[in-house]
């Protein structure tokens, strides 16, 4: 025996002594007092604290912003905190504030850059597929409808609505766009939106559009709420909406009648007026169309003809409609116009979306109870957006980048680039911001802020493209520990299934 136990005892004793005066010396580190340093061991306590939600989830919403990559949320983030008077760079959004956080791989099946077909049908059924597709297998190839009608994946709300739970889906999209149509629709190709796509062939065969579909939905008692533009997808080239435009459906069928056949006592809006008059005490199937194709942008929301709710209105609304529902439900909420404007170009459009989205997230946790709520918070994919040059802190998020000089003072003038002209913090790697044909413009302060601005790009494209990296997904209540490290976009299905136990992994 090589140590005696009052030799071990003292070693321990030593040790602890040794551990002690470690603690001492840290605790009179000079930088102690400081208020980064402060924040920084506040934070540290309240993790250490943290504990996980081990249970089965009564109630899930997926918030998906769509487009918002990383540094979109991070431009997101600065801009709002400097609409509330901050710098902006300490701001926090309110799903950055979840607990649980992870890395998203989003690629599709056949696609490197994925689209937000294939990645919301990973996100609703599990498995990844092909770009262009909806809520089906990876066998069928884009277009091919009559191949797809028995490759189906089932999605998370219908399996929601199989287990008893009520079901809805807020977005600022078309109702039948690609992410709230792979949440209830299996179709070839996202563009089928309507019968106008299809072939006299293939609806012999037995293809149906989207709309058409949601109008058929026959899981459980059907789908309970649906907010969101495209109403031109529902009813037919010979009928008008209430903002004097026609739709599109060549089969002449007005899908909102039949919705409103099929669901009696179920209500109908198309307007701000006709949304602010629902109860949702006595409202038990609610269809919102607030736009002929997709809703307003929300720096334009306040010019529509009829007026549209914002996102954390329909959230709210949504929520207290299903609620109701003593076996639970599940919501998804797109915030789709982040993704519009991104393609455009146009940032300032991109990040009031993405604020409008944030403020749809806070209601939602306001609203609901982590004990038995599952909230995930994520992107489908991320944009060539990217936040670049050396800004002073506090620069305007959107506006010309100004520097710092050798002193690392603030300075008050423009950084220039090499061709004499300032330039913006954010720009795009591709799209209508670059032309190839001419030099780069000169842009002043008032012209960089102004809401139809639309960033510099490098690559002269007319649509700017989705791009490729990780995206982060943030999660609070019963089993959000589960979304940890770098995962794949389809185990977000899975998560959701174990939490809520719907059944689809026994």
């Amino acid at each position: 025996m090589l140590f005696s136990s009052q030799t071990l005892s003292l070693a321990t004793l030593i040790l602890g002594l040794t551990s002690l005066l470690a603690c001492s010396e840290r605790n009179n580190t000079p930088q102690q007092n400081n208020a980064w340093f402060k924040q920084a061991q506040a934070t540290l306590e309240a993790a250490r604290k943290r504990g996980i939600i081990d249970r089965q989830a009564k109630n899930v919403i997926i918030f998906i912003g769509d487009g918002n990559g990383v540094a979109s949320v991070t431009a997101t983030r600065i801009l709002q905190g400097q609409l509330q008077g901050g710098n902006g760079e300490e701001h926090q959004l309110a799903y950055e504030q979840l607990p649980h956080l992870a890395l998203v791989k989003t690629y599709n099946t056949n696609a490197q850059t994925a689209d937000s077909a294939g990645t919301a049908s990973a996100i609703f059924t599990g498995i990844k597929t092909k770009q262009g597709v909806l809520s089906i297998n990876d066998s069928v190839a884009r277009g091919d409808c009559v191949g797809a009608l028995n490759n189906h994946a089932t999605t998370l709300l219908e399996l929601a609505e199989q287990t008893g739970r009520s079901t809805g889906i807020v977005t600022t999209t078309r109702l039948t766009h690609a992410t709230p149509a792979a949440a209830y629709a299996h179709s070839a190709n996202r563009d089928f939106e309507d019968d106008s796509q299809l072939s006299s062939e293939q609806k012999k065969q037995g293809c149906r559009d989207i709309a058409r579909q949601f109008i058929d939905f026959n899981y459980g008692d059907g789908i309970e709420v649906a907010l969101g533009g495209g109403r031109r997808h529902f009813l037919p080239t010979t009928v008008s909406d209430g903002e004097g435009k026609f739709g599109k459906r060549q089969d002449q069928l007005n899908l909102i009648e039949q919705w409103q056949d099929k669901h009696q006592g179920g209500r109908f809006v198309w307007n701000q007026q006709g949304f602010d008059k629902i109860d949702p005490s006595n409202t038990d199937k609610l269809l919102g169309l607030f736009n002929s194709s997709h809703m307003q942008y929300e720096l334009d929301r306040q010019h529509d003809l009829g007026s549209e709710p914002s996102l954390a209105e329909m959230t709210e609304k949504s929520i207290d409609i299903l609620r109701k529902n003593d076996k639970g439900y599940f919501l998804m909420v797109e915030g789709g116009r982040i993704d519009h404007a991104h393609h455009a170009g146009n940032a300032a459009r991109a990040l009031h979306d993405g604020i409008a989205f944030a403020d749809a997230v806070a209601a939602a946790l306001r609203k609901t109870d982590p004990q038995e709520t599952l909230i995930i918070v994520t992107a489908d994919h991320s944009h060539t957006l990217v936040m670049q040059g050396y800004a002073k802190r506090g620069n305007p998020i959107l506006g010309l980048s100004v520097g710092l000089d050798k002193h690392g003072e603030a300075k008050t003038t423009p950084t220039l680039a090499n061709d004499g002209k300032p330039y913006t913090t954010l720009a795009y790697i591709n799209g209508p911001g670059a032309n190839a044909k001419q030099p780069r413009s000169t842009l002043n302060q008032v012209q960089a802020l102004n809401k139809d601005h639309h960033q510099h790009a490098v690559i002269p494209m007319d649509y700017e493209t989705h791009a490729g990296e990780d995206v982060a997904v943030y999660a609070r209540g019963p089993q959000a520990h589960l979304l940890n490290g770098v995962v794949e976009q389809n185990y977000i299905f899975h998560v959701v299934d174990y939490a809520a136990q719907l059944g689809a992994g026994q």
